[in-house]
């Protein structure tokens, strides 16, 4: 109850926007309840569990398994999740195999499916811009990914964007093609953007929405056929957007919807052997994908993410503010959250460090701006900690304590937002330095400094990093920035004073480098190097030329 009465207090602050005609056609319906949802988010509860279905060849349907979901705020089972087994995936292999490899639509196939994507993009955008839907699937993150409403409305505000990014025309301009005057008169070779076909999308828990939403619609307007499996934990949400789709146009059959555990999914991706298979989570579970699907696969993997501090000093507050809100929203557990944070002497010389504590502190779970971690457990995390204090010299900046007073389940964990220092030299030995560049999917950083002439220490550093998605480079010295850019590689790097590692994909490609499986997410160029492949048609209809004959051979 109280978590409720704090939502509704949020909610009261959050942004509105200006209803339309659209309102105006669905006001009657949607006066007592969002006309697409099965779920009152409110009643969801111990006593009242919701239930999350499953979709295939255009029909929901439930199984006889149903895996209970804990409510990560007082451990209720509050979710029923019907999940398909092993022996179970037959009619979705069947779906799969009903969609050839040149997809739904391509530019030669049912191009009016472009514009009907398009129209439905305009229809969805719009109604995740009205309050009453805006806040339903709000409220719903807050449910199954507890975070702050502001962090959950945010989400639901990028999809909106993205959704009236691609409506109308601009799905078929994601297919716009090219043509290269050819070698003789009627020769011409023309580029086109071409579908995979069959495809499967495998989404985390941290963003509920907006990840798998931003890659199915993807998949869709390039033509392809998705497979959608998002983490059990959070499936709700999708399944009440796949209703929010159907609702807005997209055919039932368009897309198949599975709740399942990985090995299951493992199974479908070897029998159901779709063309590509976009990945977002974990480095260990994409590089055993890789194998598996012979590296038809996209990824988004790990991000052990790191910010630096530049030499210049400028807007203390605001960057101590940039760098709490990297590290610590969503509990930490975002793939582009602070992982390290570089600190260069002449910041050390000023109070960035306890204005980082002090805002640290601040955080409570009464208003959710700290949370329980759905991947790691309590004692992993004071494990971890402990680890890392018996490196020479590294100590607890602040943090690092179990929360109190609360009911999360120990499933969960649940700390304090925590930074921990280690001083540079160390962290570059062998024997520490995988131990201090390990991912905590939560409320937890590093932090280190450097002199003026380390930085080639700090290059080194990076350089060694596995994985490479988002960075910060904290610096309006444009030297500076050179220096860094140049020798860095992460694919979503932010630069300048106002530089952050975590960011709103619906406006700019969000992704790592430095790997050819890497997959991009939000914006057109993201969407075609992930969604088609290039496929050429050279033009050869003459005229042979006249008095042409029958040459020696060669």
């Amino acid at each position: 109850m109280n978590r409720i009465l704090v939502s509704r207090q949020l909610r009261a602050r959050a942004p509105q926007t200006a209803l339309s005609w659209f309102t105006s056609l669905n006001i009657s319906r949607s006066i007592h309840g969002v006309p697409f949802a099965t779920v009152e988010v409110e009643e969801i509860s111990g006593s009242q569990p919701a239930e999350v279905l499953n979709l295939v060849q255009g029909k929901w349907k439930n199984t006889n398994r149903w895996n209970t979901i804990l409510d990560p705020l007082n451990g209720e089972p509050f979710i029923r999740v019907c999940e398909v087994d092993e022996t179970g995936i037959q009619p979705f292999v069947e779906s799969l195999s009903k969609c050839p490899k040149h997809g739904l639509h391509n530019p030669f196939k049912a191009p009016e499916r472009y514009l009907m994507l398009g129209d439905i993009s305009a229809k969805a955008g719009h109604m995740l811009s009205l309050p009453k839907v805006s806040d339903f699937f709000t409220r719903l993150i807050q449910r199954v990914a507890p975070k702050s409403y502001q962090q959950a409305s945010g989400e639901v505000y990028v999809t909106q964007k993205f959704l009236e990014n691609f409506s109308s025309d601009q799905v078929r301009f994601l297919a716009r093609s090219f043509g290269v005057p050819g070698n003789h008169l009627g020769q011409q070779s023309h580029g086109f953007r071409w579908p995979y076909g069959p495809v499967a999308i495998i989404t985390p828990f941290n963003f509920p929405l907006e990840i798998p939403v931003l890659q199915l619609m993807g998949a869709l307007y390039m033509g392809n056929k998705p497979v959608l499996k998002v983490d059990s934990k959070v499936g709700i949400v999708m399944e009440q957007m796949m209703r929010l789709l159907h609702y807005c146009g997209l055919p039932t059959e368009d897309v198949d919807f599975i709740n399942s555990d990985g090995q299951t999914m493992n199974k479908l991706l070897l029998e159901g052997n779709p063309r590509m298979t976009l990945f977002t989570g974990s480095s260990r579970v994409a590089d055993k994908l890789a194998g598996d699907l012979k590296g038809r696969v996209k990824l988004e993997d790990a991000g052990f993410d790191w910010k630096i501090l530049g030499p210049d000093v400028h807007e203390e507050d605001y960057v101590a503010w940039v760098c709490d809100q990297d590290a610590y929203a969503c509990s930490g557990q975002k793939c582009s959250a602070q992982s390290m944070l570089f600190i260069h002497e002449n910041w050390s010389k000023t109070s960035l460090l306890s204005k980082m504590k002090d805002l640290a502190e601040r955080r409570n779970l009464e208003d959710l701006t700290i949370g329980p971690v759905l991947t790691f457990t309590t004692e992993a995390m004071l494990e971890h900690k402990n680890k890392l204090l018996q490196i020479p010299g590294s100590k607890v900046l602040f943090g690092g304590e179990p929360l109190t007073n609360h009911s999360i389940p120990p499933v969960y964990g649940a700390i304090e937002p925590t930074a921990i220092f280690v001083p540079l030299e160390e962290i570059l030995k062998d024997k520490n330095y995988e131990l201090v560049t390990r991912e905590i999917f939560g409320p937890f950083q590093i932090v280190t400094d450097y002199k003026n002439d380390q930085l080639p220490l700090v290059l080194d550093a990076l350089e060694r990093m596995h994985a490479h998605l988002t960075a910060a480079v904290v610096s309006n010295d444009p030297l500076f920035l050179q220096e860094v850019i140049g020798n860095t590689v992460n694919g979503t790097t932010y630069a300048g004073l106002r530089a952050r590692t975590t960011g709103a994909p619906q406006n700019h490609w969000f992704g790592p480098a430095g790997d050819p499986r890497g997959a991009g997410i939000g914006t057109p160029e993201a969407i075609k190097l992930v969604w088609s492949c290039h496929r050429e048609i050279i033009y050869d209809v003459g005229p042979v030329p006249k008095q042409w004959q029958t040459p020696p051979s060669t």
